[in-house]
């Protein structure tokens, strides 16, 4: 799949979103290929996803909120203000009937994108 296959791909899934969901699902995009710019944009588990040296971030939408998937866990600070979002299976749900906190997305995705890259370093 070539990144613009990916993009086209991502671009098809939220055009299959009732409207008031795509203008999140657009604002998480933009936030997380702003977090992670290197980061292969594609669909993966049925939603879309960023990669680079692994799974960066996965977010999909849901009937009540979005979800953002795999959740912190290498950093304690992130991991509380995180907190209130968590989802039963460790995923985070934001509601959205509540404002979206892209700058909290945001950062999960550099927290992640930093795991990825320093298990990629050479040792």
């Amino acid at each position: 799949m070539t990144p613009a296959d990916g993009a086209a791909a991502v671009e098809a899934y939220i055009a299959r979103c009732a409207p008031e969901v795509q203008a999140v699902l657009r604002a998480v995009r933009q936030t997380v290929r702003h977090a992670a710019p290197q980061a292969e944009e594609r669909i993966s588990y049925q939603m879309p996803a960023l990669f680079q040296h692994g799974a960066v971030v996965y977010y999909g939408a849901f009937k009540q909120h979005l979800g953002l998937y795999p959740p912190v866990v290498d950093e304690p600070a992130l991991r509380e203000r995180v907190a209130r979002y968590a989802g039963p299976k460790g995923n985070l749900q934001f509601r959205y009937a509540e404002p979206l906190p892209l700058a909290l997305i945001a950062d999960v995705v550099r927290a992640r994108l930093a795991v990825n890259l320093a298990k990629a370093k050479p040792r």
